[in-house]
């Protein structure tokens, strides 16, 4: 018989054939009970416990209920300590992420290494591992000075934007509107249009560092780069002296003489003639070949629409936006902290000091330094912009949302991924900036996620900016998501995969700290 009074169980006893099938029935019919809840223990599931008791007009002590509410306690507990174990801490990503970018370094035989991540504006870790200079023992460090190569695009893409915004620039104009002093084009005997919209994206046909392509006059051309390489050997012998018997198209990127310049020019307009009596390699807008020679030419349009010289105008732009440790990559001017830049020697197995390289043939190009504290700084300013939506206030109230440097509507120009740079891979570029899109081929497979970047290769240093927002949408309080940057003062070495595998850790941290 079962008596329950006020919700209690009395007068219990029973033999201990029937109290085992109890228990086993009861245990069942909780522990359904609970899943079907979620795994939460509750008041419902135990008065649900009760009632079994009554229907099955069994009684069973206190004793058993209570053992059963605390096994399926001690579950709840071993999962909620089961989730716990996979969420790392900021000090076990950061040695995680740590370990990343050592093996990059160490494969690459990189002398020096610097990395900083930011997450939703704020700097959670910065690091230099290696020298900064081997040969004085200098340690490098987050305020190491060091060549950003082709981040310099990124850079010069934010000054084009603003001015494009601001009307003085027209993106579609024909490049002569700004510089009559450039040639116009042909294509098969046809007058073709190089506009800055083409120049951004790298779809003008502007040359890069080879000029090989130029099947009538490659005689010509091998002949005066010869003569010129030998002079420049003259006064100093380059890293590539093993090229003299190659013909240009057997060299590698690196042991192309342009990168090795040594002529110091006056101004933008005047290093155009490196490359502006070249013919095109296709019909403007045809195709993507990636080019620094074209942003060249973006400088000098930039140039005449603000009026202003391209070196004084990238300066005052970068420092407006806090990046006071970034500069024209100079060689008389003091850079406190500035790195030394390192290359292999010929046979790839020693290091060596890079060689003397002047690169104010390409400012806008390839032609900066900075820090990583500057260049996640920079990162942020972007995805600040990108993300950033004003809500409507009251009338005569100023907006208590500072504004971005950019639009979100330029923001999301530049951040379109608009044109497949590799057949091989699926990567795209957008205007100043590599673009992944939000794209699975299969369920449950690889997930590209959106994400921009870009990376840098010069004489002696390598780098690399990654932004990795949540989405690709506008946000509440930007900047949100992961800002990676990683510097090595080292030539050709790819920093993508770390920086991709850093920025991964440290989302997932992110993710993990929210939902604990």
């Amino acid at each position: 018989m079962v008596v329950i009074i006020n919700g209690m169980l009395l007068g219990v006893r029973t033999s201990r054939p029937t109290k085992t099938l109890f228990d086993a029935v009861t245990r069942r019919k909780f522990l359904s009970t609970r899943h079907h809840h979620n795994g939460q223990t509750s008041n419902s599931l135990k008065r649900a416990a009760t009632k079994i008791c009554i229907v099955s007009g069994v009684g069973v002590c206190a004793l058993s209920l209570y053992n059963l509410t605390a096994e399926c306690k001690q579950e709840e507990v071993t999962e909620t300590k089961a989730s716990i174990v996979h969420q790392l801490s900021l000090e076990e990503t950061i040695e995680k992420a740590r370990d990343v970018v050592q093996r990059a370094k160490d494969e690459t035989g990189s002398p020096g290494l610097v990395v900083g991540v930011s997450i939703d504006g704020k700097t959670v870790w910065a690091e230099g591992l290696g020298y900064a200079d081997v040969e004085n023992r200098t340690k490098m460090s987050p305020d190491t000075v060091l060549r950003i190569a082709s981040i310099s695009k990124s850079i010069t893409m934010a000054a084009v934007a603003k001015q494009w915004e601001l009307g003085i620039l027209d993106l579609d104009k024909p490049v002569q509107y700004y510089v009559p002093s450039f040639p116009e084009k042909q294509i098969n005997g046809v007058k073709v249009t190089i506009t800055t919209r083409q120049l951004v994206s790298h779809m003008a046909g502007i040359r890069h560092y080879r000029k090989d392509y130029m099947k009538k006059n490659q005689e010509k051309e091998e002949k005066a780069t010869s003569t010129m390489k030998n002079l420049e050997n003259k006064a100093k012998k380059s890293p590539n002296d093993s090229s003299n018997s190659k013909t240009e198209s057997q060299l590698d990127e690196m042991e192309l003489d342009e990168y090795y310049i040594m002529k110091s020019f006056r101004s933008v307009t005047e290093s155009l003639s490196l490359f502006k009596d070249d013919p095109l390699l296709h019909s403007p807008g045809s195709g993507f070949f990636y080019t620094t020679h074209g942003w060249t030419l973006i400088s000098a349009v930039l140039e005449a629409a603000t009026k202003e010289p391209f070196e004084k105008h990238i300066i005052k732009m970068v420092q407006e936006l806090g990046m006071n440790n970034t500069y024209l990559d100079e060689n008389s001017p003091l850079i406190y902290h500035r790195g030394r830049h390192y290359v292999k020697d010929q046979k790839g197995k020693k290091l060596i000091n890079a060689p003397y390289v002047d690169l104010s043939y390409k400012w806008a190009g390839g032609g900066l330094l900075s820090t990583i504290p500057d260049l996640l700084r920079f990162g942020n300013v972007m995805l600040y912009s990108f993300q950033h939506h004003v809500s409507p206030s009251a009338p005569g109230q100023p907006s208590e949302v500072p504004p971005g440097f950019l639009n979100p509507e330029t923001m999301r120009a530049l951040w379109i991924p608009l044109y497949k740079c590799s057949k091989e891979k699926e990567v795209w570029y957008g205007m100043g900036w590599f673009v992944d899109g939000d794209q699975q081929k299969y369920g449950q497979g690889k997930r590209s996620r959106f994400r921009v970047s870009h990376t840098g290769n010069a004489v002696g240093g390598s780098s690399v900016l990654l932004i990795l927002p949540p989405s690709s949408t506008p946000m509440k309080d930007p900047p949100k998501g992961v800002v990676v940057a990683i510097i090595v003062n080292m030539t050709a070495v790819n920093l993508s995969p770390a920086a991709e595998q850093v920025a991964e850790l440290f989302e997932n941290y992110h993710q993990g700290r929210g939902h604990s």
